[in-house]
């Protein structure tokens, strides 16, 4: 995992994860992050090593505009899932009705949902960039939590990685952020401790409408996201790191010796 950066604390590297059959997930070629639009000068210097060349941005139009990514022969690419929790929140307390956590709790999980329902056709995209190359990218939200984290979990199911691992890796976003004031939202603050958080049932939201509306993830993958065989196959050749045999007879046949990776 690679360590926050000072302007965006949820940005991390998906590698290091293993794949089914014994395979791991390819260090230094797909990171997940909040948005990039705080970078400081020693961010924009590390990521300029990890040779990064490829921004997909989920945010909503009014989200870009308030927080652009600056970072040098960098391709920004606009995958625009529009928000709808906070307008949802405001609704309700405009309506005069007193919030409670397991409000917030099914609005979340009626926002996983509809990443299945309605933006579909934006993780496709995702896969789209995914497969032209392996050149290292980097893709986020806001919080880099919520879409950003159903991208993630998309693209470790893709891979063959475990659902428990996808769900260790969609959680970890709780150690990386903080929970925003609730002064600054005007809400009570067991309120914004959801609000800012992940739960496994946000997540699971999703999964149940994937199974419902598609049968099974395998073929929510196939069916909604174009990810056929050959599309499968590819993305393994680009983001898992060939499988330890093939790497050890490619040692012998060139008649090194020494440690493989």
């Amino acid at each position: 995992m690679t360590s926050s950066l000072e302007g965006a604390a949820n940005f991390r590297d998906l590698g290091g994860h293993t794949a089914q059959g014994g395979r791991t997930v390819r260090i230094g070629r797909i990171f997940r992050s909040d948005h990039l639009g705080a970078l400081t000068a020693g961010d924009a210097s590390r990521i300029s090593q990890w040779r990064l060349r490829r921004i997909l941005d989920l945010r909503g139009t009014a989200e870009r505009v308030s927080a652009l990514p600056t970072l040098d022969g960098v391709t920004v690419h606009s995958l625009p899932i529009e928000p709808t929790v906070v307008q949802k929140l405001t609704d309700l307390l405009a309506a005069g009705h007193t919030l409670a956590p397991a409000d917030v709790v099914a609005l979340m999980q009626d926002t996983y949902r509809g990443f299945v329902r309605n933006s579909t056709h934006r993780f496709a995209a995702l896969f789209v960039h995914l497969l032209e190359s392996n050149e290292p990218m980097v893709f986020h939200c806001t919080a880099g939590k919520d879409r950003t984290g159903f991208a993630a979990a998309l693209i470790l199911l893709g891979l063959g990685v475990s659902r428990d691992d996808v769900m260790r890796d969609y959680l970890l976003s709780n150690e990386r952020l903080m929970v925003e004031p609730a002064s600054r939202q005007g809400l009570a603050p067991e309120i914004v401790s959801v609000l800012y958080r992940v739960q496994p049932d946000f997540l699971d939201a999703a999964f149940e409408a994937v199974e419902q509306d598609f049968g099974s993830i395998e073929a929510y993958l196939h069916e909604g996201l174009g990810l056929g065989l050959a599309e499968r196959e590819r993305l393994r050749e680009l983001y898992l790191e060939p499988d330890g045999e093939k790497v050890r007879w490619a040692f012998a046949m060139s008649g090194r010796s020494g440690s493989f990776r």
